[in-house]
């Protein structure tokens, strides 16, 4: 549905009835639901949701009845009703002044939520593409209309220094994979088992995950920055024989500590192996291969595919969480044919059509689903990856040279080249930094108004964006950011100068990538991730203690989602997966935001909220992104806990800002002296607290001491996961010294 220049979904409201066990009469029940109905309908209609309309149904005669009603259009006729299937027990209840007589009549139990989905679903999901039901799918297919199209590109190295990239076609990269698909099954690996692909962004990786497809095996990215002896873990636990591997993971894979080297049978090598690594591998007893050793086996054993179904299990992907071993995500074939097919109609939308001449650059790992689901809808358009050269600091090398027409990134990457930006601005004299200023709001303006970024002002684009366009290769067509919520400073900033389309996008591994995704050239979605995904619902759950409601204004609670998406389960744990799965519903620990028109905000995290000694709930992530405002901070954790009455926090400080600082108040030293300075710990914490009195904070909200740290949370120390998510856990394990004597300190000045 079009509003405007928004796009909503259509609504679906659900009834659970709990009705009196021994009431076998259900004579009037009906008249009073019809009637009571209408008026909560009514309800949602006068909050600017489409119109609404009641429905009767009969046959009340069980302990429990579950109403669907889909809600359609008012110049669609009237809404269908029938008998759906539970959504669990904890519902939003409707007040008993709210449902009159029919409180008595059922016990008060009535309750309703609002599900929104994408327009392109409207009543229900559209029909998938019959060609394209398996991630093998995905990929077979695009071999057979684009087998001379390049694939995958890469850069080598000579004299020590990246080549150009060198590229293989649809069709080479097609052999290569049936000959390692040969030379696994050759090997003993039968359909279903668990295959671990252990490296960085290479062709081999992509070969490798396709060879799995193709002969229905499972295949599990090993990434080790899941934290310390997370691949030991992820190769007992997904119980792995086989695993392909990076030349300079080889060492870590088979180390004498390591406890599943013992387990696998076979490793295969990227490149080659040296003599001190294949003698490692044979006193463990497992048989080591090169590359080109492993696919001449393939060549003189070729073995026929054996494609899945869509129900087979596509990949394990363990997800780091913020506590506690990684977990394994089970995804379908399914799962990723639908994600390929949705994307497709989304982007179908549009009036720039992705084409087989756009190119990706893949530097977000992929074992992350983000970057895994970009290329597999690449592989399926026929379009062209180019891999990083494994450098993150030469990414700016690797732009230049592939020039990709799409870029994505989480939030950090546009945060970098934000403030890379605004540093190159500040070296300029004072007239050209007015002129940029006034183009940008001037473009802004337009904008604003429902101008394209192109047609916004293309005089603005000639003498200032453009330069900002080059920096990222000069032919970025789209950028999309994800992982985590990107500021609204940030997005604004990088729609208006980018001088290319930019959108955020939601999801999870557990939902294969996308759940919701904004669209591109729509500058009133500054701030959110716009609306479901085409074979995505989603609704929100109240959660009290944190005071969110989905009968609020604006509707706020847990999202949930539910879909031809999401995932089937935890591997081997399904205490977990009863606890985030419920009646189809996977509850994601994120609170949203729902416009009236069905456009998704992410606002803050349920999981990371704690009590004071006083009693109040505080909400840690929130109050981080708005502390993180503060021009001094360059990331904060914030802690409490039940048995204390205030908030501390371990400041990075802002290394630039601090430094200015310290030479306006006549301090110098290094960044680490500066940072020990008594001084400075009393700016930031006044800082803080001016950030605290301008966004109305509570007073128990406020931050009443800090620990400075010249450091930034990493992963390497285990402080934040690959994703950069805070694990609290160990960050009051490394910083708990540090906050007892703070809190003393603290308790000291009190008396």
């Amino acid at each position: 549905m079009h509003c405007g220049n928004l796009y909503y979904g259509y609504v679906k409201l659900y009834l659970n009835v709990s009705m009196h066990p021994d009431d076998e009469s259900t004579a009037g029940i009906e008249g009073v639901l019809g009637d009571h109905l209408g008026i909560i309908l009514a309800t949602y209609a006068d909050k600017g949701l489409p119109k609404l309309y009641p429905f009767r149904d009969s046959g009340y005669n069980c302990k429990w009845k579950k109403i669907e009603a889909i809600v359609i259009d008012g110049s669609m006729g009237t809404a269908e009703a029938r008998e759906g299937e539970s959504i669990g027990s904890d519902r939003s209840r409707l007040s008993a002044s709210l449902l009159g007589s029919l409180a008595t009549e059922v016990e008060d139990e009535v309750f309703c939520c609002a599900v929104f989905r994408n327009p392109l679903s409207k009543s229900e999901f559209p029909p998938p593409d019959p060609r394209v039901s398996t991630s093998w799918d995905v990929f077979s297919t695009a071999v057979e209309k684009y087998p001379q199209n390049r694939m995958l590109g890469w850069r080598e190295f000579v004299d020590g220094k990246a080549a150009h990239y060198s590229w293989r076609t649809y069709k080479e990269i097609y052999e290569e994979v049936l000959h390692i698909g040969s030379a696994l099954r050759t090997s003993g690996a039968e359909p279903g088992s668990c295959i671990g692909i252990y490296g960085s962004n290479c062709p081999q990786w992509i070969v490798a995950m396709e060879a799995c497809n193709g002969h229905s095996l499972i295949c599990v990215p090993l990434y080790d920055t899941l934290g310390a002896g997370a691949v030991d873990y992820i190769i007992e636990h997904a119980e792995i024989d086989f695993v392909f591997v990076q030349d300079n993971k080889v060492i870590q894979l088979l180390n004498s500590n390591s406890v599943s080297a013992g387990r696998l049978k076979l490793i295969v090598c990227f490149s080659t192996l040296t003599k001190e690594e294949k003698d490692s591998a044979a006193s463990f007893g497992t048989k080591p291969y090169s590359w080109n050793e492993f696919l001449q086996m393939g060549k003189e054993n070729p073995v026929e595919l054996y494609p899945p179904q869509p129900l087979d299990i596509c990949t394990i992907m363990y997800t780091s969480g913020t506590s506690g071993q990684p977990k394994g995500v089970i995804l379908t074939h399914e799962n990723h044919a639908m994600y390929i097919c949705g994307v497709e109609l989304y982007m179908n939308q549009f009036e720039d059509k992705m084409t087989v001449d756009d190119v990706y650059l893949s530097f977000l790992p992929l074992a992350h689903i983000l970057d895994r689901m970009i290329e597999e809808f690449f592989f399926h358009k026929g379009a062209s990856v180019g891999f990083y050269q494994g450098d993150i600091n030469a990414l700016r090398d690797d732009l230049m040279e592939l020039k990709p027409t799409f870029f994505a990134g989480v939030p950090r990457v546009y945060e970098r080249v934000h403030e890379g930006i605004l540093k190159s601005l500040q070296e300029l004299n004072p007239r050209r930094r007015k002129i940029f200023d006034i183009l940008y709001k001037y473009k802004l303006f337009w904008m604003k108004l429902g101008f394209s970024h192109k047609k916004a002002s293309p005089l603005a684009d000639l003498l200032a964006f453009r330069k900002i366009k080059a920096r990222l290769g000069g032919r970025i067509r789209l950028m999309v950011s994800g992982g985590a919520p990107l500021s609204t400073e940030v997005e604004e900033f990088m729609r208006v100068t980018g001088c290319a389309f930019f959108t955020q996008g939601y999801g999870l591994t557990e939902t294969c990538g996308l759940s919701s995704v904004g669209i591109p050239d729509e500058i009133s979605l500054v701030g959110t991730v716009g609306p479901p995904s085409v074979y995505s619902e989603i609704r929100l759950e109240e959660v009290p203690e944190m005071g969110y409601s989905p009968f609020a204004e604006p509707p706020c609670g847990e999202i949930c989602v539910r879909g031809k998406t999401v995932f089937s389960g935890y591997h081997k744990n399904p205490e977990l997966t009863k606890e985030v799965m419920r009646d189809g519903w996977f509850y994601t620990g994120d609170i949203g935001e729902l416009r009236s028109d069905g456009i998704l905000k992410i606002i803050d995290r349920k999981k990371n909220i704690f009590k004071l000694s006083q009693g109040e709930y505080v909400a840690a992530e929130y109050l981080e992104k708005i502390y993180g405002s503060s021009p001094i901070v360059e990331d904060i954790w914030v802690y409490g806990d039940s048995f204390r009455s205030v908030l501390v926090a371990v400041v990075v400080p802002h290394a630039d800002n601090t430094k200015k600082w310290a030479e306006l108040n006549g301090y110098t030293g290094s960044f680490p002296e500066l940072c020990s300075l008594d001084q400075l710990k009393t700016h930031v914490v006044l800082e803080l607290k001016s950030i605290a009195v301008k966004n109305k904070l509570r007073g128990f909200e406020h931050i009443r001491g800090v620990i400075l740290e010249t450091q930034p949370f990493d992963v390497e120390r285990d402080l934040v996961t690959p994703t950069m998510k805070k694990r609290r856990g160990q960050l009051l394990k490394h910083y708990q010294e540090g906050i007892d004597s703070l809190y003393k300190g603290l308790t000291k000045g009190r008396t």
